[in-house]
């Protein structure tokens, strides 16, 4: 397998026939994630691409490990999605390097913010988090009960490495009274495998370049909005529970609100908003595609709260949350949820407020947060 840098890359490009041979390339390695290297290429005569290569050992301090080939799940789940959601919510495949688990794919304009850093420095956008909601019930409803998908997405050991031995089961062994709960969530994924899963559906995933920018010719994803909102990061991608994807998600907008002000702020409507249109994008689909997960939505915020400990305490913590107090609301707010099997979002929401008020944590990091 060759490693590659961008030292190496132009060489590896040449060979792969990705660029010409006295065809000049800019190079930019992209950050932002703890288990692939991500190079941008810019050759001089064709448009921009991004090579992912899939590393063994993870980028975090604790030691953290899952197979190379997770990279191909990643290409096959984007080749089987891509079709089902609009122009440019997920980018094209150009190439894939079975020998050295490797990839390149079409590159979003350069021109493009993270969501991430979006929320992080304040811009709460509710049509963004609307986008998001018909792009997961699309892949939820689109892609339930089908046997095929089952079969060729079924292994769930990627899944295992990436997201219930680091973030569940670590949890579970930092806060052993919580284990009974945590065991019956990890159980009830399993009874309910229904549908394709993204299972790293979060904002450092989601691309986003405001419309103005692309020019009038423009015919990508989701028209009647700003914004041309792309997804990324596939590999821990399978075919299980939706309700993971949701609970998933809700976590980091929940942590975001849990930063941004002692009430939330304009993050508890971005997290109604993105529901409420989610199950309305869900709705016409119950019943004729198989997605008929039990509780939905009690495991949902089960799922939720699980995902926000694991920010907190799990492999891989949040690096904005940095406030003791606001810190141990979180794991008292966690643990109030799992123990109390909280039914409804908005319930988990109110549950949340009251933590955080008498915690008592320091001034808003960013009191400049907006909803737009």
């Amino acid at each position: 397998m060759i490693l590659l840098d961008e030292h190496r890359l132009p060489a590896y490009l040449r060979e792969r026939g990705l660029l010409g041979a006295d065809e000049p390339c800019r190079i930019e390695i992209l950050s932002g994630g703890v288990s692939n290297l991500v190079l941008r290429a810019e050759p001089g005569t064709r448009a921009a691409f991004v090579v992912k290569q899939s590393r063994e050992q993870l980028q975090t301090q604790v030691p953290w490990f899952s197979r190379l080939d997770r990279i191909f799940r990643e290409t096959a789940m984007m080749e089987t999605l891509r079709p089902l959601l609009p122009d440019g919510a997920i980018p094209r495949i150009l190439d894939e390097d079975r020998e050295n688990y490797a990839y390149a794919m079409q590159a979003v304009d350069p021109r493009h913010t993270v969501w991430k850093r979006e929320l992080l420095a304040g811009r709460v956008r509710k049509e963004i988090a609307v986008c998001l909601a018909d792009y997961l019930s699309a892949i939820h409803g689109r892609t339930a009960g089908d046997p095929r998908l089952a079969a060729e997405f079924g292994d769930q050991e990627i899944f295992e490495q990436l997201r219930i031995d680091p973030f569940y089961r670590h949890i579970a062994r930092v806060h052993p009274e919580l284990r009974p709960h945590i065991d019956r969530l990890i159980a009830e994924m399993a009874e309910n495998r229904v549908c394709l899963v993204h299972a790293d559906f979060s904002p450092k995933n989601v691309l986003v370049v405001d419309r103005a920018l692309l020019g009038a010719s423009s015919t990508v994803a989701t028209e009647g909005t700003d914004s041309v909102v792309t997804l990324i990061d596939f590999e821990t991608g399978h075919f299980g529970d939706p309700a993971f994807d949701l609970g998933f998600f809700l976590s980091h907008l929940l942590l975001k609100g849990v930063r941004s002000a002692p009430d939330l702020g304009a993050f508890r409507p971005l997290i109604e908003n993105f529901w409420d249109c989610y199950r309305a994008g869900l709705a016409p689909l119950i019943g004729t595609s198989g997605l008929e997960p039990r509780d939905l939505e009690r495991r949902s915020v089960a799922h939720l709260a699980a995902c926000a400990l694991a920010r907190i305490d799990g492999t891989s913590p949040v690096d904005y949350l940095t406030d003791p107090a606001a810190r141990e609301a979180v794991r008292d707010f966690s643990g109030r949820v799992l123990r109390d099997a909280t039914p409804r979002i908005s319930e988990a929401l109110d549950l949340l407020t009251d933590c955080l008020r008498p915690a008592g944590h320091a001034v808003p990091t960013n009191p400049q947060v907006k909803s737009t």
